[in-house]
């Protein structure tokens, strides 16, 4: 049709309607011609008639009320709750269903209700199917209309027994027994129809009043009401290992119910106030008993016990604190006593140590995995207690600051020797030494990349930086290194673990410099061919370093050299100085290392010796069968007395050898014991025996651990850490305050420790003494208003 022509009034088509409208209510059949002419009826009679919408709406609202009564009258012939909650299953299923199909003939008369206001008609049927998810939904009118009837024709006068039934039915599925579930799902549903957004054509997600007030508070009242007898009862009888079960059984049964009987769509809140119901009648009475038996059970290693405790607690709100402080307390003593146990032997072998260090430390990081899921908050306690343990000083303890000297600041407080024992450990893996000999390569990465992940818990890392450069320094110069590519590989890891940076280019520049030497030696070797010195100069290699990279000080040990290599010495230097003018070098002989033949009345052998070593075996070249004084010795070798008597003793008395090179009259115990008048002597049956076979031939190594510091050096190595120390605060505070301005104590101090944490962690003591060391410098001034605050000084 083309053309719109008049229609007949409705009350000569309604009767024809009638019938059709009867059976889309009771679900019954009806054509599609049929199903087609209600649409263009509807049309027709809203787009002719100015009152025709609300003839309409009164008629079929008639029948809709007609319709609920007629299913009133057949729930109520029900006997019982279950059958009446059966009934009304079905009446509600089969009108619910008929609600989204029944108004959708009628949709102009939304339409004609909300433009006859503004005096339009709307003619084009096909403008109204536009947002049908809107609040103006153009079926929500005869929608609203339906349930509004259901509500006041039948569900108001049905409430309370369908409360009742629902209720009593999820009892009974709580004491055990099987439920036709969909009927409590029917209940629910129609209760979150019921709302006045609902009736209003304002469609509401996830429930509203009705839902809240009438069936969700019911709901929780009788699960608050089934727990709080049942929980306490529990308790008492089964104890709290087996009650934690029972509460997280019960909590887990309970949501999945919640699941099924309660609204969760949309915004519906009702899942986390039902969580938050469980967690009070379930939980809370319980919290500080498990807080109680907490410290037992990781004590005990009860794993799966301290994880049922765990998710439990987890449930309530701040639950956990308690368990975090219980589990920091426990890696805290655990891992001291543990230390304390295995003290004998860790403080002497860094090895152990080192591998006791990264075992407490697995069996932490187990211990969470296991316990709590690797749950990130336990981790960071994880981390804040290993670093207690490891920066602990009650097993072993580290003294930089030996004494206070005048001028200086107060005496440092004892520090943990773990940085020194992590050097010490790397040192091993990274040297030629038994330890390094007996591993695989990926082996020695494996464990020096466990010392990396150590050190992210030492608190001065500056004190392994300073041993690892001396270690580093000795591996190079000695040339003992096992991989010279591992030691780059384990700068850059430092580097990436935050390391210091200006060790790192110290380290960096050392490798440089080895490259450099190494050009050197071509090019004098190359200087000095046909030369006399040619042969001596292809059996030297000598290493011109830079010494802020290298040696903390330019002090130069005494000692009388062989004289070929006294006559080597000018030459090298001329040499260098026509390359590189204006440079002074200074030659550090406690350094320096060779070897040398020696023969005895048994046969003859290389001995790699240090500088001092065979300063002092030349002394018998010319008269190898006389005795020499220790006071003749000393005027031979000009070596200091603290030098010359431990290097003798590394001759006297070496743990490795069954004969010793140098014999002693009187024989002593200790360097201490050597006088004056103590004679020394070579030993003519000096030999190399293995395996009680005396072997001719062979090569020894007296280095040990080359001396790279002198005594007097080395008592200041820790007043250099300290010292280093005061000027890298005295640089932060200075920094901080040219950024800030003006800035309080507290504040300060937190910024300090974040500026130098790589490095180490200032002392509230300390940060004061070098305040007002600044303050008396004229650097800074405190606020007269306010004591506690600092000003920059331009």
């Amino acid at each position: 049709m083309s053309l719109l022509t008049k229609a007949e009034p409705f009350e000569n088509r309604w009767p024809q309607w009638k019938p059709l409208v009867v059976k889309l209510l009771q679900q019954e059949p009806v054509t599609r011609q049929e199903w087609q002419e209600l649409f263009w009826d509807v049309h027709s009679v809203v787009s002719w008639e100015a009152d025709g919408a609300e003839k309409i709406l009164d008629a079929v609202a008639a029948e809709i009320a007609a319709h609920v009564r007629m299913s009133l009258d057949r729930i109520l012939m029900q006997q019982g709750s279950f059958a009446l909650l059966a009934a009304y299953r079905r009446e509600w299923e089969q009108f619910h269903t008929q609600s989204n199909y029944l108004p959708h003939p009628f949709r102009p008369v939304r339409a004609a209700m909300i433009h006859s206001t503004t005096g339009q008609i709307v003619v084009s049927a096909g403008q109204q199917n536009r947002n049908e998810n809107s609040n103006d939904n153009p079926i929500a009118c005869m929608q609203a209309k339906m349930f509004l009837y259901w509500k006041t024709l039948l569900f108001e006068s049905l409430m309370e027994r369908l409360q009742a039934g629902a209720m009593a039915m999820i009892r009974d599925e709580r004491n055990g027994e099987i439920i036709d579930v969909p009927l409590v799902i029917a209940v629910k549903d129609s209760f979150v129809c019921m709302d006045e957004d609902m009736i209003k054509g304002r469609a509401t997600v996830g429930g509203g009043e009705t839902y809240r007030m009438c069936y969700e508070a019911l709901y929780f009242e009788e699960t608050r009401s089934c727990y709080e007898c049942r929980a306490g009862q529990y308790h008492m009888e089964n104890g709290i290992y087996s009650y934690v079960k029972y509460a997280t059984e019960k909590y887990n049964e309970e949501l999945d119910r919640g699941q099924r009987y309660l609204e969760t769509k949309g915004d519906s809140t009702s899942l986390e106030l039902l969580k938050t119901c469980l967690v009070s009648c379930l939980i809370l009475s319980v919290v500080e008993p498990i807080k109680q038996e907490f410290s037992v059970v990781l004590s005990t290693g009860s794993i799966h016990h301290a994880r049922a405790m765990f998710e439990l607690l987890n449930l309530v709100p701040n639950g956990i604190a308690g368990p975090k402080a219980i589990l920091d307390r426990h890696i805290v003593e655990s891992g001291i006593q543990d230390m304390k146990e295995h003290a004998d032997s860790i403080v002497t072998d860094p090895e152990k140590y080192v591998q006791r260090l990264i075992s407490l430390f697995n069996q932490y990081t187990d211990l969470i995995r296991l316990a709590f899921d690797s749950d990130s908050r336990m981790l960071t306690v994880r981390d804040m207690a290993f670093r207690k343990v490891i920066n602990d000083t009650s097993v072993f303890s580290l003294d930089l600051d030996k004494a206070k000297k005048p001028g200086q600041m107060t005496r440092s407080p004892p520090e943990s020797r773990c940085p020194e024992l992590l050097a010490n450990y790397c040192d091993q893996l990274l040297r030629k030494t038994p330890l390094s000999r007996k591993l695989m390569p990926e082996e020695i990465d494996e464990r020096l990349k466990g010392v990396i992940l150590l050190l992210k818990y030492v608190q001065n890392t500056d004190v392994f930086m300073r041993f690892h450069q001396t270690h580093l320094m000795r591996r190079l110069i000695s040339e003992t290194s096992t991989d010279n590519d591992r030691e780059e590989s384990v700068v850059q890891w430092l580097q990436r673990s935050g390391m210091a940076t200006e060790y790192i280019h110290k380290f960096q520049r050392m490798f440089q410099d080895m490259n450099v030497c190494e050009t050197f030696n071509g090019d004098f070797k190359e200087h000095l061919r046909g030369k006399d010195l040619s042969k001596l100069a292809s059996m030297m290699n000598v290493k011109i370093l830079n010494q802020s990279a290298w040696v903390r000080n330019s002090e130069r040990t005494p000692v009388s050299l062989p004289i070929e290599l006294e006559e080597f010495v000018p030459e090298t230097e001329e040499f260098y100085h026509h390359q590189h003018n204006g440079r002074r070098i200074v030659w550090h002989h406690n350094l320096s290392s060779g070897i040398i033949t020696m023969s005895s009345d048994i046969g003859t052998y290389d001995l790699e010796v240090t500088s001092f070593q065979m300063a002092i075996l030349f002394a018998w070249n010319q008269r190898p069968r006389e005795s020499i004084s220790l006071n003749d010795l000393s005027l031979a070798t000009e070596l200091v007395d603290v030098d010359l008597r431990r290097t003798l003793w590394s001759l006297v008395s070496n743990a490795r050898l069954k004969r010793q090179l140098l014999l002693v009259t009187p024989p002593v115990k200790s360097p201490r014991d050597l006088t004056a008048e103590s004679l020394f002597s070579i030993n003519h049956q000096f030999a190399v025996v293995r395996n009680n076979d005396v072997q001719k031939r062979g090569k020894i190594s007296f280095l040990g651990k080359l001396q790279l510091m002198t005594e007097k050096v080395r008592e200041e190595v820790g007043e250099g850490i300290v010292a280093l120390r005061v000027l890298r605060l005295q640089e932060a505070i200075v920094r901080i305050l040219k950024m800030r301005k003006q800035i309080d104590n507290s504040k300060l101090y937190l910024e300090l420790i974040g500026m130098l944490k790589n490095m180490f962690v200032p002392t509230k003591r300390m940060v004061k003494e070098q305040i007002e060391w600044l303050i008396d410098q004229g650097y800074m001034k405190r606020d007269e208003k306010a004591i506690d605050n600092f000003i920059y000084v331009a």
